[in-house]
């Protein structure tokens, strides 16, 4: 039966909202179990969140805060919005708690390993071009993050939102959807999501983590999801190779260089999408080894996907933190 006249039927009504935002796409799917929501007044309010959190973030507006900040070689303190401050001390609380594996200040040693958005240059840089970059990046010698303003410690600082940002994002279309008195939705931002409640079908929202291989779609696993953000991060489509070498865009701040370890995919479930943004991105650099110590630690719900030995194509290992284990059970 078509989804439309089951919903009819079942006296709720779906209601499939999709968009452009933060240079990927978002797609939204609600209940609306009073049928009286106006799809054209929530997707206007879900367009305003996310153009409110694009002027605040966007590393791409020039105009937006944080691209104010980068602007700026000031190093006095730079008043910032309640929610820019509320994603960079968030930002600072995973980067300590991770060992300084999650680092908002890592764009020069991105573009310079040519990852960024310039043209990919496919070769390493050398050890003094790296240590260069490294004396200007660095959360904790680089930045000071106050309740209400932002600090350079050195002038060349620049700040890049893009690994917690898109989770943000989605943790707003939340609060907006909410707003409208919506209980079950799923929400997604460039992979990013947040879902609540349950699914048409009355059960958790099921959510495919893709397999880490380049170039194909097909789904490592699927996890039930609810009340949760999820997000999932991967080495597996930007990299280059050089004399036999695999260089991935999955940089380890202190060392200035791409992790080595065999960690191709981590997906992490918490409790909003910010949080699992910047998590998975940390969970990644850490490797599973180290990684799945701090989560379980931090009862932190965090899958590892491995590079088996057996095969560097197909085979592969995953290894689920005690909490990612009983969300799932």
């Amino acid at each position: 039966m078509p989804l439309a006249l089951a919903a009819c039927k079942k006296g709720w009504s779906l209601l499939e909202l999709t968009g452009l935002t933060m240079g990927t796409t978002y797609s939204v799917a609600a209940i609306d179990h009073s049928k009286s929501v106006d799809k054209t007044e929530l997707q206007a309010a879900i367009t305003a969140s996310l153009a409110k959190v694009n002027a605040q973030m966007s590393n791409w507006d020039a105009s937006s805060e944080i691209a104010r900040f980068n602007a700026s070689k000031s190093t006095a303190p730079f008043a910032v919005s309640p929610e820019l401050a509320t994603v960079m001390q968030a930002a600072q609380d995973v980067h300590v708690a991770s060992e300084g594996r999650f680092d908002v200040t890592l764009g020069g040693l991105i573009d310079l390993w040519g990852f960024g958005a310039g043209d990919a240059k496919g070769t390493a840089p050398t050890e003094a071009e790296i240590a260069a970059v490294m004396d200007i990046t660095g959360h904790g010698n680089s930045l000071r993050v106050n309740n209400t303003s932002l600090q350079k410690l050195n002038p060349g600082a620049e700040v890049y939102l893009s690994a917690i940002g898109k989770g943000f994002g989605v943790d707003q279309v939340a609060r907006t959807i909410e707003s409208f008195g919506i209980r079950d939705y799923m929400i997604e931002i460039g992979g990013d999501l947040y879902t609540a409640g349950k699914n048409p079908d009355g059960m958790p929202w099921q959510i495919g983590i893709e397999s880490p291989v380049a170039h194909d779609r097909g789904v490592q696993q699927v996890v039930s999801v609810s009340n949760l953000g999820m997000a999932t991060s991967g080495d597996y489509r930007n990299y280059f190779e050089q004399d036999g070498v695999r260089y991935s865009h999955i940089l380890d701040g202190t060392t200035g260089r791409p992790v080595t370890h065999k960690t191709a995919s981590v997906t992490v479930l918490t409790e909003n999408a910010m949080l699992a943004d910047a998590w998975a991105t940390a969970m990644l650099v850490l490797g599973t080894e180290r990684g799945l110590k701090i989560a379980n630690e931090r009862d932190l719900a965090v899958l590892f996907i491995d590079r088996s030995a057996d095969s560097a194509q197909k085979g592969f290992v995953t290894t689920p933190s005690a909490r990612f284990a009983a969300l799932q059970a």
